[in-house]
């Protein structure tokens, strides 16, 4: 298959008329298809795809207006055999498509081989910074503006396998594998009976045994059975091409995560399940570790309670303050914005969208991000983030190289005494780095500093002498180490006083009410979920990472389309008892007046708190006189001596 790039078709002058005569005249705004053609025009272009397709065949759809439909795909949550009937029977798609009435469209297929072919050639990109561009020239986005990033967690399209279940899904993958490459080889290889009782059926499809003795002998019997499998295919009269079977080498990988084999001095195979050390043979970090055959890209990890296999999403978006209100004139009074008010419909726009291994530290993503968004032009002038984002280091690094000001939390001190909030934390001593000295707040200066690196940032060490700290009456409060002396592990310069000053700042009002705008950013990760973020829809990162690029281009069209119908996405509701305030003045005759507690003639004790009430008629509250003066009468429980309440007419 190649490509031929053509410009986008104008839409078909049928297609148009129905579109006319369906939408001209209504209040109803036009769908988000129709807006993104006639509001962004042709943003996308088959040049910008042609990487991901040969340059002989015959052409097929043009890749520019499938990731379209891929974009819309996402902002509907549709499965590709309803985005290709959406392509074929809607004619708002058809609008924005550039597409006859009776054009055929495509098969569902289609989509699965645009994705695979554009995430192959990394091109996921290519839809959200070309969307991005047409924005920049709108103004809608900027650098130098205000940003705020958050994560998520995302679980893979795998089950989540244990030790045992991995060891046996491993060796029934590879045997499905070789079992459709080269049947006749497979069949004279093993015993098909017997590996068809063991292997036949998923390994969650059944039970393991309870008896931890079972469990453990059953693991041995998966691993002999693999590295007999693997034995026979690097045999040297097997067919060399069956070694590059993927599934082969997830096998190879798995059995080397997990087992040790032996082969004691009378060759005698000894096979042994890996432990943790020190009492076992160790495992290889969780970063590298594989938890599933059918994705060797999802990680175990955890967060804040929460377990899971799979991937994490980082989400990055503007959060500039609003136009002026284009409602009412500057400085009138009233809360309610009219229909159509600028400053409730002004998009936040999602900037960046990142999609990682789940072992990935949110500090690791960082300076990524801030290189990406500079690449696009749009690095932001002040950016907002968790604690999980931010570091003394990362906040000096980071303004050095692109000017861009982390605001943010940093994380507590983890020393003992931090944790415990008690005893002598790193902030009690003074530091001379001219001197290369610390001086405990007992006046005692340490005796040795020793440079060293931590986390890959510059670092001291300074130690304390035994003969100071062993007799002083405030060691309790100042270390437990059996050494009988303290030692403090020194940031750079810079990075202290950056760390000083951000655990200064955190404290003030201003920097809270300026912190405050980074809790948008839950609501994007809100909407985000509701779309399917938090569950990959394929197996393998870099199909998981396009899908939620384009994830974010839907999210960033829906935004656009509030935008533009000037309606947003988050209503401002009012209460009933708040209208009352912006209601205009009320007629006396329909005005009720609650009087003082306990003073209405014939009255019942009022509870605490609730007031007596009579008619402004004259008549009583149980008399059938609100039913004369045909009104409703606002009932309220307040603390005040009196209170007008109005009366509302019945309508």
């Amino acid at each position: 298959m190649c490509v031929k790039p053509v410009p986008w078709p104008e839409p078909d002058p049928q297609v148009v008329a129905v579109i006319a005569a369906m939408y001209g005249a209504r209040k109803t705004p036009r769908p988000l298809a129709v807006q993104v053609r006639d509001r962004l025009g042709e943003w996308l272009a088959d040049e910008q795809f042609a990487a991901a397709f040969g340059v002989r065949g015959k052409p097929g759809w043009s890749p520019s207006r499938l990731a379209l439909v891929t974009v819309l795909q996402r902002a509907e949550n549709l499965t590709d055999r309803l985005a290709a009937e959406a392509v074929r029977a809607r004619i708002d798609w058809k609008y924005l498509l550039g597409l006859a009435l009776d054009d055929p469209g495509f098969d569902h297929t289609v989509l699965a081989e645009f994705r695979n072919r554009v995430a192959g050639a990394g091109l996921e990109r290519v839809a959200l910074d070309a969307l991005l561009a047409k924005l920049a020239a709108a103004g809608l986005v900027k650098a130098g503006g205000k940003q705020r990033t958050d994560s998520t967690h995302v679980v893979a399209a795998v089950a989540a396998l244990g030790r045992l279940e991995l060891a046996g899904e491993s060796v029934r993958a590879a045997l499905e594998a070789l079992a459709a490459a080269h049947p006749d080889w497979l069949g004279q290889r093993i015993c098909v009976p017997g590996f068809v009782r063991r292997y036949g059926t998923s390994m969650t499809s059944w039970r393991p045994p309870a008896s931890q003795a079972r469990r453990d002998e059953l693991a041995v019997a998966y691993a002999r059975d693999g590295y007999a499998l693997l034995e026979a295919v690097y045999d040297s009269r097997a067919p060399g091409w069956l070694r590059e079977v993927p599934a082969v080498e997830v096998l190879r990988r798995v059995l080397l995560q997990n087992y040790t084999r032996i082969i004691t001095w009378d060759g005698r195979e000894v096979i042994r399940r890996r432990d943790k050390e020190p009492d076992g043979d160790g495992l290889p970090p969780g970063h590298a570790r594989i938890a599933s055959p059918y994705d060797t890209d999802a990680r175990w990890a955890a967060k804040r309670g929460e377990f899971w296999l799979g991937y994490k999403l980082h989400i990055t978006e503007t959060c500039d303050d609003p136009p002026p209100c284009s409602c009412r004139p500057q400085g009138a009074g009233g809360r309610e914005h009219g229909p159509g008010c600028a400053q409730l419909a002004f998009p936040n726009l999602i900037t960046h969208a990142a999609t990682t291994a789940a072992t990935v530290t949110d500090n690791q993503m960082t300076g990524a991000i801030h290189d990406d968004l500079t690449a696009k032009n749009l690095p932001p002038g002040q950016h907002y983030a968790d604690s999980g984002y931010l570091s003394a280091a990362l906040i000096v690094s980071e303004q050095a190289r692109h000017g861009i000001t982390l605001t943010g939390p940093l994380r507590a001190d983890t020393t003992a005494q931090g944790r415990a909030r008690a005893g002598y934390a790193r902030a009690d001593f003074t530091i001379d780095y001219d001197t290369q000295a610390v001086t405990c707040p007992q006046g005692k200066t340490s005796v040795s500093w020793t440079p060293c690196t931590k986390g890959g940032q510059p670092m001291a060490v300074a130690k304390f002498s035994p003969r100071d700290c062993g007799p002083c009456p405030a060691r309790a409060q100042c270390t437990t180490s059996t050494r009988n002396r303290r030692q403090v592990t020194v940031p750079s310069r810079d990075h202290a006083r950056a760390q000083a000053a951000a655990r200064t700042a955190a404290t003030t009002t201003a920097f809270q009410a300026g912190y405050a705008r980074r809790a948008g950013v839950e609501g994007t990760i809100h909407q985000a979920v509701s779309h399917g973020a938090r569950r990959a829809r394929y197996r393998r990162l870099p199909k998981t990472r396009l899908d939620h690029i384009y994830m974010a281009c839907a999210l960033n069209l829906l935004r656009l389309h509030a935008y533009w119908t000037g309606t947003p996405l988050d209503r401002q509701r009012t209460s009933h008892l708040a209208r009352l305030e912006l209601s205009p003045p009320h007629k006396p005759e329909l005005t009720t007046r609650i009087l003082q507690r306990g003073e209405t003639r014939g009255s019942p004790r009022s509870a605490p708190g609730c007031c007596a009430m009579s008619l402004g008629e004259g008549g009583d509250a149980g008399d059938g006189a609100a039913h004369d003066q045909d009104v409703h009468l606002v009932r309220a429980f307040v603390g005040a001596d009196t209170l007008e309440v109005v009366g509302v007419p019945h309508r």
